[in-house]
């Protein structure tokens, strides 16, 4: 004997968003307060993505735990975030062997966080060319969602 619980759904069209690729309304954010997406060079390169792919799979998964807990506890503060200025914050995580990782952010106007830029720190303060390369990325950003 079969039962026909499945019948109603064959042959009907599902409900699919009409532009191509696009994702249904709200599941970009799935219960996030920012959802992180990386910046994009104009090249196509994704510079943190590439970054993390350098490290291990311990390592990455550390440093996504800590993207995670500002996606989802947006805002947040110490000791997984920290603002930095301009609008430019780091996510903190702690590395084994001693090391300590930081990925620079912004939120943008869609409310998203900015994966802009990942580095080991080897010293106290955050190096300058690191915040100076996180800001040129904040800005050609931001030129490209105009």
């Amino acid at each position: 004997m079969y039962r026909r619980w499945y019948t109603p759904l064959v042959g009907k069209k599902s409900k699919s968003p009409t532009r191509v690729g696009a994702q249904p309304e709200g599941l970009e954010r799935q219960g996030k307060s920012v959802p992180a997406i990386f910046y994009r060079t104009e090249a196509g390169g994704e510079p943190v993505r590439d970054w993390l792919k350098e490290h291990s799979s311990e390592d990455r998964k550390r440093i996504g735990e800590d993207i995670k807990t500002v996606e989802f506890g947006w805002p947040i503060g110490m000791p997984v975030c920290r603002p930095l200025g301009e609008g430019i914050y780091e996510v903190r995580t702690s590395l084994a062997q001693n090391r300590i990782a930081r990925v620079l952010f912004y939120i943008d106007k869609k409310g998203r966080m900015v994966l802009l830029h990942g580095f080991i720190k080897k010293t106290r303060k955050t190096p300058d060319e690191d915040l100076d390369l996180a800001r040129r990325n904040k800005t050609k950003h931001q030129r490209g969602l105009q």
